[in-house]
Formats: structure tokens, sequence, C-alpha cells
């Protein structure tokens, strides 16, 4: 018998603690068994691999790591679903459940962990909060190697954009600058309760060698600035951050980017060079 939850044990758990999935806290509990096992196995996780978990909800996925013999920081910021999780895994996989710490935390404000360090990040990342959470999590946490979120369908587009693409845009550069990034799979709508309005699609990450030299902050400054008008050309978009038009236009030529090109055309070591110009 599986120890991973299905459609009933979910809405029965649900029921018991009188959970009411909210928009605002961006819930939408997967209770495929077969999806939580793909996702787990997309991951590619090595044996034994510390696995930070955000939005464990009921538990479906926190199980599915378990399964695989992963141990899980599961970080969660509604107290009733944050206890209830280590009684749902003594319950469904009781020899498992040494493996599971839970904190009852909002992600977004996480900056650091007891004990050894995550090197994985995989999550069904609440999805009005997904790219803010990602991205505090890997400027938070160095060990962070490597990771398979699961989020709305368009912004894992957005995630793994290209330069070039329609969606590609500030978030698609900022991932880029811990390293590459690819959607590795749609997911589609009947495996959610409730069930949302939109396909959802999952992106595999991994963590190169940060650019040498430059802030990360600075970076994304530069990168905020040139998606803040997508239309405007950069020499006008930077202005702002370099005094002048003129002075962008300067920073621009000395970074070997044409003044007149627009962010979505230029890939995250353009930034980087735009950047080392910041005065």
């Amino acid at each position: 018998m599986s120890a991973l939850l299905g459609p009933a044990e979910v809405r029965q758990l649900a029921g018991r603690l009188e959970i009411r999935p909210t928009k605002t806290l961006g819930q939408n509990f997967v209770h495929d068994p077969n999806t939580i096992r793909r996702i787990v196995r997309d991951a590619e996780l090595a044996p034994g691999e510390h696995v930070l978990e955000i939005g464990p909800g009921l538990g479906s996925l926190t199980l599915g790591l378990l399964e695989a013999g992963a141990r899980v920081t599961a970080v969660e910021i509604d107290p009733r679903l944050a206890a209830e999780l280590p009684l749902t895994v003594a319950r469904q996989a009781p020899e498992q459940a040494g493996r599971l710490t839970v904190v009852q935390a909002d992600a977004l404000q996480v900056r650091q962990l007891d004990g050894d360090q995550p090197t994985a990040l995989v999550a069904n990342l609440p999805y009005n909060v997904a790219v803010p959470v990602l991205l505090n999590l890997l400027a938070a946490f160095d060990s962070l190697r490597h990771g398979l979120v699961l989020v709305q369908l368009e912004v894992a587009d957005r995630l793994a954009a290209a330069p070039g693409s329609r969606v590609y845009g500030a978030p698609s550069v900022k991932l880029a600058w811990y390293g590459p990034a690819r959607r590795v799979g749609v997911v589609g709508r009947s495996v959610f309760w409730p069930v949302p309005n939109v396909e959802s699609g999952l992106v595999r990450f991994g963590r190169g060698p940060a650019p040498d030299g430059v802030p990360r902050d600075r970076v994304f400054a530069v990168v905020d600035a040139a998606f803040a008008q997508r239309r405007k050309m950069l020499r006008s978009a930077l202005a702002g951050l370099f005094g002048s038009s003129a002075q962008a236009e300067q920073a621009l030529v000395a970074a070997t980017v044409p003044p007149t090109a627009r962010g979505e055309t230029l890939d995250v070591a353009a930034f980087v060079r735009i950047a080392a110009q910041l005065p």
C-alpha cells in the first residue's frame, strides 16, 4: 500500500483540519501519487540528499521525497499545516518520520536554518509568490546546488526563457545569474485540489559559479531598470542608474553593449558587464 496521499486522503485530511485552500496563500494541493513520483524523479536527487521543501501543505510531496530516501526540511507558513505534517508522516510512513524537519515560517522571510544546510530545493511553490520565494532562497542559501519547482505554466516559461523570447524578463535573468534553468514538463490542472484556472510547469535549475567581480545586487539593479520600461532603449532605461542618458551610453559602450539595445535581447553576461560600469 502506498504511503502517498490520494484525492480521498487529501480531502479527508483537509476536512478534519478545516482547511479551505486560499488564493491569498496560493494553495493548490497535488493529490495524484503518479505526479508526485514524477516530480521527485525529475528532481534528480542524490541518495539521502537534504531537500528544502516550501509550502508542503498537507504533505503529498513531502511523503514522495521521504519515500525516495531524501531528508526533508519543510517550511510551511500555515501553523495548522505545520503542526499536522509530522503527524501525517508518522501515520503514513512511520519509518521515514525521523528524516523530516518542519519549520513554521514565511519562506519570503527565511534567511537561515539550523543544522546542516539543504543542497536541493524541491517544491510546489505558492503561485502568487513563486518568483520572489525562489530568488530569496537562492540568495539566502549558498548550499542550494540544484532544484525543481512546480509553478504556474506562464511563470515556468518566464523563468526558463532565453534572451529574445517574448516572455524573457527580469525573473529569467535573475535565475540565470545563479545558473542554467529549463522547463522540463507540464502538469495538468486535474491533479490539484482545488483545480486551478491554469496549467502548471516544472522548472529544473542548477547553480554554477557566481559571475566574478560584480555583486549580485548591482547586477539585479541593472536588470530591474532595464525591464522597468521594456520599450525603452537601454541608454534611456539606465539613465537613472548612471546619472544621465549620455553617461549610460558611455557605460554601455564600455560594456560592449549597443546603447540602442533593449533589455530583452541581453544575456546575463551582458548585464554583468554593464553592472561593472556602475559608479
